[in-house]
């Protein structure tokens, strides 16, 4: 059979530069050009026939092929052929067995250009987006910047540049308001795919996170190692505390991070719009760590159960409210920061604890020494009898 096929030198020349540049390869490209050249085929042609498309990956030259089944007698001219014509093409194909049947359709060589040229722009696009989404996924744990694009109280959106930036209502701060056109900073916590394939960035301002990485960003001797955040509780909008430790003796961890009247971690505040901040120094001691992780309040003593990790902590009467904090606040904080369950006292409390404690055990002793007594009695009496 004289060959028809379609050339496209060009095509194949595209392709190889799309290599060099994007790092698409050029088989795989192909290989999408001739599925969709299938699709396109079909709806062209309105063809019910089994066809094969194969591109010459050296000229381009696009050979469309039917596949057809060798039969005695021919029902359906779309799927079958005959023995005899099947035999005009290899004499050694039998009934039964499966023939490519070369097919040219008319003006099928635009059809072809136009789907080649969907395919390229289409995998192009997936390969920017795959690009976009393997450097933005190498950014998790990192701190972006973005004008806000879209806000309500559901979800904020925010332009990255290359992609947009989502922050859903669980990772905003409740005490902040967001309006279109502002500039913001986020933590990058996330990195989808969305519907269509695009990158999708999921940001939060809420995240503990958020504050370690600001916290390293204004202050040098976080980010070069010499002071190590421990741990960070967060209250969003409201209260942190951050634990940090340096195990060079002539560094102040705390006065580094707070700076000179307050400076350093002023700007830290400032970022998170008043959320205020406690700063308090690592102890590998729990009783000390947890005393500090309470603070402003004063503590009189940290009983813990190292198994239990359970902390009992006694501080004066008029501390109390301030150790436990506004609904909680302070204690739950500390309790996060260390990682140990905090039970928290007053002296006055304790006390009455303890002498509560001091007439259970009088009673207990009381009600044992009453069913010695008890026993030693019927046991007098036994004797007796």
């Amino acid at each position: 059979m004289k060959n028809q096929a379609i050339d496209n030198k060009e095509l194949i020349l595209a392709l190889e530069e799309l290599e060099k540049e994007k790092g698409i390869k050029k088989e795989y490209l192909l290989e999408s050009i001739e599925t969709a050249l299938v699709t396109a085929y079909k709806r062209n042609f309105d063809s019910l026939e089994n066809v094969k498309v194969q591109m010459d990956p050296q000229t381009g030259a696009t050979h469309i092929y039917a596949i057809k089944e060798i039969v005695e007698k021919v029902k359906d001219d779309a799927l079958e052929i005959s023995l005899k014509e099947a035999q005009k093409i290899n004499k050694s194909l039998k009934e039964g067995e499966n023939v490519e049947v070369e097919i040219v359709p008319r003006d099928f060589g635009r059809i072809a250009a136009q789907t080649a040229k969907q395919v390229i722009i289409q995998k192009l696009r997936e390969a920017e987006r795959e690009i976009i989404f393997t450097e933005f996924n190498e950014r998790k744990g990192e701190i972006v910047s973005g004008l806000i694009q879209k806000a309500d109280k559901n979800i904020v959106v925010m332009d990255l540049g290359r992609l947009e930036g989502v922050m859903p209502a669980k990772e905003q701060i409740p005490t902040e308001h967001y309006h279109v056109n502002d500039k913001i900073k986020g933590y990058v916590l996330d990195v989808e795919k969305g519907a269509k394939g695009a990158p999708q960035v999921i940001v939060s301002r809420s995240h503990p996170d958020f504050v370690r990485k600001l916290l390293e960003f204004e202050i040098p001797e976080i980010y070069e190692g010499v002071i190590e955040i421990k741990s960070v509780s967060r209250d969003p909008g409201y209260r942190s505390k951050v634990a940090v430790y340096s195990p060079d003796p002539n560094i102040d961890p705390v006065g580094s991070c707070v700076g000179q009247k307050g400076v350093r971690i002023q700007n830290v505040i400032n970022e998170l719009h008043g959320e205020k901040i406690d700063v308090i120094e690592w102890n590998e001691d729990p009783s000390i760590y947890i005393a500090s992780a309470l603070l402003p309040a004063q503590i009189l003593a940290v009983d813990v159960k190292e198994n239990e990790k359970f902390a009992q902590v006694i501080v004066p009467d008029d501390q109390l409210s301030l150790a436990i904090g506004r609904s909680g606040q302070n204690a739950r904080l500390a309790a996060r920061l260390t990682n140990w369950k905090i039970d928290i006292k007053s002296e006055t409390q304790f006390r009455e604890m303890l002498m509560n404690a001091k007439n259970e055990e009088n009673q207990n002793v009381e009600v044992q020494d009453e069913k010695l007594e008890n026993s030693s009695s019927e046991n007098k009496e036994s004797q007796d009898e």
